[in-house]
């Protein structure tokens, strides 16, 4: 899922959704800004989750830690956000 300025990602990761552009001198079709609001809301949605994630130092700044213990303070991380996300 990206925005309309990654429209070149389709060609080296074929499921990636991003949103459809006018063309020059044409209006979208009722459809297409039917697809790009749908679009618009899930992107909305992980960003959100994104956000809270970085709350945590451990994303926004650099690792100082040992590499090894990355991915579980990740996963550590993500899982408290998970159930914050199920408890509200």
């Amino acid at each position: 899922m990206a925005d309309s300025g990654y429209q070149g990602i389709i060609k080296f990761h074929v499921n990636s959704k991003t949103p459809i552009k006018k063309q020059k001198n044409q209006k979208l079709t009722k459809e297409e800004k039917v697809y790009n609001r749908e679009l618009s809301r899930i992107r909305v949605l992980i960003k959100n989750v994104n956000r809270r994630i970085k709350r945590f130092k451990i994303i926004c700044d650099k690792y100082r830690n040992k590499r090894r213990r990355h991915g579980l303070r990740m996963t550590i991380i993500c899982g408290l956000q998970n159930m914050n996300l199920q408890v509200v």
